[in-house]
């Protein structure tokens, strides 16, 4: 087996990272919401965009994986994961300046978004 590049290797820990974060959004948002960000899922319409924020992050995995496995280009795909996590980044950077520090998980999504956006970045650089 071939040894990975790190491309790949933030490719593949980007989407394992990610994978419970996306499942928590909407596999039983009623309870993982309430849980995990102390937010009550009560109404249909909240469901149905914690499940559609769920569809978003299942998407950009299944993206990031396919540039892993090379059935697309990894640069591509770095760069789509930059753009993602950095977006991430900057709307919770708005939320915290707005609205107040969140409640830690979030506050650990956002440097978790930053290094892997950073990471991304220089590796979209230097390819």
């Amino acid at each position: 087996m071939a040894e990975m590049t790190p491309a790949e290797m933030l490719l593949l820990i980007s989407s394992i990272a990610l994978l419970p974060i996306a499942l928590a959004y909407g596999l039983y948002p009623k309870f993982t919401m309430r849980k995990l960000y102390n937010i009550e899922v009560r109404s249909t319409n909240l469901a149905n965009i914690t499940r559609s924020i769920m569809g978003l992050h299942l998407a950009f995995i299944i993206y990031w994986m396919l540039a892993f496995w090379g059935f697309i280009g990894a640069k591509a795909a770095l760069g789509s994961l930059t753009t993602f996590m950095f977006g991430l980044a900057f709307g919770r950077t708005v939320s915290w300046c707005v609205d107040g520090k969140a409640n830690l998980w979030l506050v650990l999504y956002l440097i978790l978004e930053v290094f892997l956006g950073c990471t991304g970045l220089f590796l979209v650089l230097t390819m």
